[in-house]
């Protein structure tokens, strides 16, 4: 199968080492592209929540995707969020095509791209940060009973169902969270002149243009691989948002679950491979 050409691909959001991460359905895309530049836009490995005793051969295949990307020279930027703020202790770390920021910023046609994950801007986060894990671990749960309820309506011949969505739809403060999310990262970029600001964070994967009285900016949202299945994709100048959900093609070329000799084993050698590199460098 002939792969289709993407300029730039943002994911976010990913959440590998949790129960509500789509990994299968993340590597299905991933191998109907060929990317010339990666940019991993925070809480791609959860590990406020990761569990040794839980990290299936897809969530492995994922990350051995990354790294095979970054072993034929397509540069790999990964940005950190809070589920793997861990990693910010190592921001500035370069192997290869591969690097850990906080932020990064792409020139592009004349046009400026500030990208971040965006928990910058969630007060829990900053100020209570149990009570923010302990959401994380109720949100997770929440997706577990939604891939339940989604099993029967399916065989029912019923139409899917998010409860995470109707939650957050329904409740105000979640609605003006949102949005002040949205309008101070677009805000924030037009007093710094950028064109574009791109973020995650939220899951809620959206383009759109803000005007205020000092200029104009698109703000961007990549999604997440929990609830929308999305993702950001830059071609001949244009950003568009990738929807897995309606992609037919990407759907109907499952992988096989090859072998991957004990992915939990491979995983934490593969930290300890980043660890002594890190110490060389």
């Amino acid at each position: 199968m002939s792969k289709r050409k993407v300029d730039i691909l943002v994911l976010s959001d990913i959440h590998l080492g949790t129960y509500g991460c789509h990994a299968q359905e993340l590597l299905n895309y991933l191998k109907s592209i060929d990317p010339k530049k990666v940019v991993l836009n925070g809480d791609i490995i959860d590990i406020w929540q990761f569990k040794k005793s839980y990290w299936p051969k897809s969530h492995m295949k994922v990350i051995k995707m990354f790294m095979d990307w970054i072993t034929k020279d397509v540069p790999v930027y990964y940005i950190t969020g809070n589920h793997d703020e861990m990693l910010r202790k190592f921001v500035g770390f370069k192997l290869h095509k591969f690097q850990i920021l906080n932020k990064l910023v792409i020139k592009s046609r004349s046009k400026k791209m500030w990208i971040f994950h965006g928990d910058v801007f969630d007060v829990t986060m900053r100020y209570s940060r149990w009570l923010a894990k302990l959401g994380a671990i109720g949100y997770d749960f929440l997706i577990l009973l939604n891939r339940a309820v989604n099993y029967v309506l399916e065989k029912l011949g019923r139409d899917r169902y998010s409860l995470s969505k109707k939650v957050k739809d329904s409740v105000k403060s979640a609605i003006r969270f949102i949005n002040d999310f949205e309008n101070t990262a677009a805000n924030i970029a037009i007093d710094n002149g950028f064109d574009h600001v791109i973020c995650g964070h939220i899951h809620r994967p959206i383009i759109k243009d803000v005007v205020n009285e000092k200029g104009r900016v698109t703000y961007l949202n990549s999604g997440d691989w929990i609830e929308n299945l999305t993702a950001l994709e830059f071609n001949e100048g244009k950003w568009s948002i990738y929807r897995y959900l309606e992609d037919l093609l990407a759907q109907n070329t499952t992988q096989t679950e090859e072998e991957i000799p004990d992915s939990k084993k491979l995983f934490e050698e593969m930290l300890l491979e980043f660890q002594i590199n890190l110490k060389k460098d």
